[in-house]
């Protein structure tokens, strides 16, 4: 059992009153707020031990290189890497992906080539493949859904050819929270031999992450939705890949030697770390990590899917709203739209009530496109969030459902 008076006083933010009323969050998939220990570290590192990492010979970048090669390892072992190598810290999970897009893409893909990317995918884990294809003469491939929101696995073995070099997947889809089976998709891919990057955006803070059981061969996440600050992320690639890539970006930190003509890289992971280090940001990306293993991530994930089913249930209740998504397994996210009423106007009214949701596509259109609307009203949970915040949103849907008024036409 959590004490969750006690995780909710750990976060400074959650104090705060929006329109003269206490703030119900629950846009945690976009980002997550930040405990008290986790704003302490970060302040404790520009206070004391400031200075560019792996750069100098003095006491405070000594000081702050430890600090940056312990948050990798501690990165290392919450994911279960086999090594530190593997950990390419980033901005974010955008840049892990365009990372692996560029670098794996220059290297190992041809013209006629194929990347196999899925319906649901967020447009970080689309785009830089529709480019990587554009500019390569390569062929861009899509695993269709259902209509329940579940990816159709049984496409997939046909889908692939000799030809195919990655297939790209979200492990949760940050619109409908379907977790997705990625250990027999993996399998699947690796029959034959095609390689796996795995989007762990909406996962990282809800599942318990085994890179070796999973078997990925890349897997990217950002540090912001997991209670860490913005702008840190991870890479996490198997060393054979890493090693065989070219860099992503060029500059100082990355390399061996540099000559007039010619230069030499780095060895792993700094090849893929050009330019002054983010240490405050993997200061934070530690302490975040240390926060969730102090609570237990066990006990986590017993709360979040407690609560995750409260919301679903109460929600799919009201009259006259539309729960997308109908599978097993839901993690984080609820997404649904009031009956005739837009979600930009849901979710402007239950600001107004001081509950923060996400309206739109959320970066996911041909999701959006697959179920025949332009958007919906986004709610997602984290640790912190409550079942009295889950009724004070009941109660602010059937409010916007009053004020819409005449418009709202009941079809149950």
């Amino acid at each position: 059992m959590l004490d969750i008076d006690t995780i909710r006083n750990d976060f400074p933010i959650l104090r705060e009153k929006v329109y003269g009323k206490p703030l119900v969050y629950l846009d945690n998939a976009a980002t997550t707020h930040k405990p008290q220990s986790v704003l302490d570290r970060v302040i404790n590192h520009y206070s004391r031990q400031n200075s560019n990492c792996h750069r100098g010979a003095h006491f405070l970048s000594e000081q702050a290189s430890a600090a940056y090669e312990s948050a990798r390892e501690s990165v290392r072992s919450f994911i279960n890497a086999q090594s530190p190598a593997e950990i390419i810290f980033t901005r974010g999970t955008t840049e892990s992906i365009n990372l692996v897009a560029e670098s794996f893409g220059r290297k190992f893909v041809r013209a006629d080539d194929e990347i196999i990317i899925t319906q649901m995918e967020h447009h970080s884990n689309i785009v830089p493949w529709q480019r990587l294809c554009e500019s390569r003469g390569a062929r861009l491939k899509v695993l269709p859904m259902n209509k329940k929101g579940m990816l159709k696995l049984d496409r997939l073995s046909k889908l692939i050819t000799e030809n195919t070099k990655l297939l790209c997947v979200s492990y949760v889809s940050n619109t409908l929270g379907i977790v997705n089976p990625i250990r027999e998709i993996i399998d699947l891919a690796h029959r034959y031999d095609v390689a796996v990057l795995v989007d762990a955006a909406q996962a990282v803070q809800h599942i318990p992450l085994d890179v070796q059981e999973m078997d990925c061969d890349f897997l990217a996440f950002s540090g912001h939705k997991m209670y860490a600050e913005t702008g840190i992320g991870v890479l996490y690639g198997k060393q054979r890949w890493l090693e065989a890539m070219p860099p992503y970006q060029s500059g100082g930190g990355m390399i061996g030697n540099v000559g007039l003509r010619e230069s030499t890289y780095a060895e792993l992971p700094l090849k893929f770390e050009a330019g002054t280090a983010n240490a405050a940001g993997a200061i934070s990306l530690q302490a975040a990590i240390d926060y969730l293993q102090e609570i237990g991530l066990d006990a986590i994930v017993n709360y979040e899917n407690e609560l995750i089913n409260r919301a679903v249930e109460s929600i799919a209740s009201l009259e006259g709203v539309i729960v997308y998504g109908d599978f097993p397994q839901r993690c984080g996210v609820v997404s649904f739209n009031l009956e005739n009423a837009h979600p930009y106007d849901v979710g402007m009214i239950l600001d107004k009530l001081a509950i923060a949701v996400r309206s739109g596509n959320h970066c996911a259109q041909p999701l959006m496109e697959h179920l025949g609307i332009s958007g919906t009203v986004r709610i997602s949970l984290a640790l912190y969030n409550t079942p009295q915040e889950i009724d004070k949103l009941i109660a602010g849907v059937e409010k916007c459902r009053d004020m819409i008024g005449s418009r709202y036409v009941t079809t149950k």
